[in-house]
């Protein structure tokens, strides 16, 4: 399947279809679950008003999860292979998963402040988070300090696989310490514990946050795809005037 998809013109045809109904079923999602979740969803007896917060901070820590996992992914899948769209993907799912990663820890803050009384505590789930930030950041710089494309992409390659290892310390921080981040209530063996009235609203912004992503990440692979064959056509116009130049100084 992905070998398939590995030509660009392929991926362009994919990308022309799924773009446009990514970026509308976004629109068409958050226009439903925001009004759901932050007006008609009821409060909830403990953390009253304040709960609204856990529908943008709960999908931007999965989508932040996510992307870095395709990240790896993707790094992977061309550091051994060397398929050159697994190295855009992972181009663009690193600043949007940085996006999400900020979201995450600022959404965090402002809910954990009347929770616990503090922005910010060095608990194990917050720790990690932050250290999936920098992650991505990192990959990021390095891959800008690099002049060497090929060399970028394989040291950034690197970095990403070995970033990996901080998706599971996040997902199971909170049953390996004692962390004052509650346990998951959703994504649980035993089922979500959390009540309809709020599971329904906050699978709707999961989803509008997961279409969100992949219109930035398709819209973004399009964008270097078309960049890369510019660059292509400008070393070729190059060559041919170095060329037509020599030419004419040795007549």
């Amino acid at each position: 399947m992905f070998s398939y998809f590995a030509n660009p013109e392929r991926f362009e045809r994919l990308a022309r279809v799924v773009t446009p109904w990514a970026w509308g079923g976004a629109a068409v999602l958050f226009a439903i679950g925001l009004p759901w979740a932050l007006v008609i969803s009821p409060p909830d007896y403990q953390q009253s008003e304040t709960v609204r917060i856990m529908y943008v901070h709960v999908p931007s820590a999965w989508l932040a999860m996510a992307a870095y996992a395709g990240l790896g992914v993707s790094s992977f899948i061309y550091f051994i292979w060397r398929h050159n769209l697994a190295d855009l993907a992972a181009r663009a799912l690193a600043p949007a998963g940085a996006v999400f990663a900020a979201l995450c820890l600022v959404t965090g803050a402002l809910w954990g402040r009347p929770m616990w009384g503090a922005w910010w505590v060095w608990d194990a789930r917050l720790t990690s988070m932050l250290v999936l930030l920098l992650l991505y950041l990192g990959y990021m710089a390095l891959r800008a300090a690099i002049e060497d494309e090929k060399l970028a992409a394989r040291a950034g390659s690197i970095l990403a696989m070995a970033g990996l290892i901080n998706l599971p310390i996040i997902k199971f921080s909170v049953d390996w310490w004692n962390t004052l981040h509650q346990p998951a209530s959703v994504i649980r063996f035993d089922g979500p514990t959390i009540h309809a009235s709020k599971l329904w609203p906050l699978s709707v912004m999961a989803l509008a946050f997961t279409a969100l992503l992949t219109a930035l990440v398709f819209s973004t692979m399009r964008t270097l795809i078309l960049e890369r064959r510019a660059a292509v056509l400008e070393r070729k116009r190059e060559q041919r005037l170095e060329a037509e130049a020599s030419e004419g100084f040795a007549e």
